[in-house]
């Protein structure tokens, strides 16, 4: 267990984002994490425990669910285990934001505008793989309802960006901007003697204080250090689970390989033996009708078409010389 916490353990994630009194961390991440378009001056963290489908689920999505001071519903999701059809699963939950919006009765429609933030530490299709490698391509993905021919965006109410943390590969020195610099300590936070950046962003020594596994009450403590352990357990088990199927899949591989082979082997080894056997005995009975130039034997033996080979014997048993049986075979050269 390193320094700092899990950031995406359910309490860490929670620790660092999630707490109305250290709100200023989620506003500068969001701020930076939209550098460019506008800037949130303050949020509301609202209740964000939406329930799951299952007990399971539970343990798989840590919402947190704020309202910045413009009225925009953010919802930010770490996802560990990867799952079948979570792009559909967050279009639903965003809906959910959306439909909230209605108002009984009189109604002209406007909306605030919803933004989901997915966090995943995993990736999520193959076609953002080059060359078929999952760590590999964009790792954050914005996704806006645009026109299809122009690319404009249609109607900006609706924004959902994927952070797949696979995908991100710089080290320290290389982060350019502040949000690559958020993505490195979050992803390597549980494994930092140091917290780094804090020269150039005040906010990143904030994050080491709040971070900190010593600034934890030991209540904390024994909160995170129980979540951490089933983070772990997870990974190790997931880890193992790969390590055995790959294992498994070789041994199989080999295994069926070495099968083959032996068969393959067994087959060339009878037909290479069927082979030789009957060109030993086209020499053979041409060496009955005369002296068998070298080039001749050579050519004999290293044939292995065994039809071939029973032509020759039938023409070697017919033929009065060995010069009549290089004439009509045409080996005579």
């Amino acid at each position: 267990m390193g320094k700092f916490i899990n950031p995406f353990t359910d309490f860490g994630f929670k620790h660092i984002f999630g707490r109305e009194m250290d709100k200023d961390i989620l506003i500068e991440f969001l701020n930076d994490l939209l550098e460019g378009e506008h800037t949130i001056m303050d949020l509301r963290i609202m209740n964000n425990e939406r329930l799951p489908e299952t007990e399971q689920g539970r343990k798989v999505i840590f919402d947190i669910h704020c309202e910045t001071d413009k009225g925009e519903r953010i919802i930010i999701e770490m996802q560990n285990r990867e799952q079948p059809h979570f792009k559909d699963r967050a279009l639903y939950y965003l809906s959910h934001s959306v439909v909230e919006q209605g108002i009984k009765g009189t109604w002209d429609y406007e909306l605030a505008a919803v933004y989901g933030v997915f966090f995943l530490n995993f990736t999520l299709d193959e076609e953002n793989r080059p060359n078929n490698n999952r760590n590999e391509g964009k790792f954050r993905r914005d996704i806006v309802l645009a026109d299809r021919e122009t690319g404009q965006v249609f109607n900006p109410k609706f924004r959902q960006i994927y952070i797949e943390l696979p995908r991100f590969n710089k080290e320290e020195e290389e982060c350019e901007t502040d949000f690559e610099r958020w993505i490195y300590v979050l992803k390597h936070m549980d494994t930092l003697d140091r917290m780094p950046f804090k020269a150039r962003k005040a906010i990143f020594e904030r994050l080491e204080r709040i971070g900190s596994m010593a600034n934890l009450t030991p209540k904390q403590r024994a909160q995170y250090e129980a979540e951490w352990k089933m983070y772990n357990d997870y990974y190790n088990t997931l880890d193992f689970a790969v390590e055995k199927g790959m294992k498994k899949g070789m041994e199989e591989g080999m295994e069926k390989g070495l099968q083959k082979g032996l068969e393959e082997g067994l087959q060339k080894g009878l037909q290479k033996g069927k082979a030789e056997g009957k060109a030993e005995s086209v020499l053979l009975l041409l060496e009955m009708k005369g002296s068998v130039p070298e080039h001749l034997r050579e050519r004999m033996i290293a044939e292995t078409d065994t039809a071939l080979l029973m032509d020759w014997l039938r023409t070697a048993a017919e033929v009065g010389s060995v010069e009549a049986f290089m004439e009509k075979t045409g080996l005579n050269g």
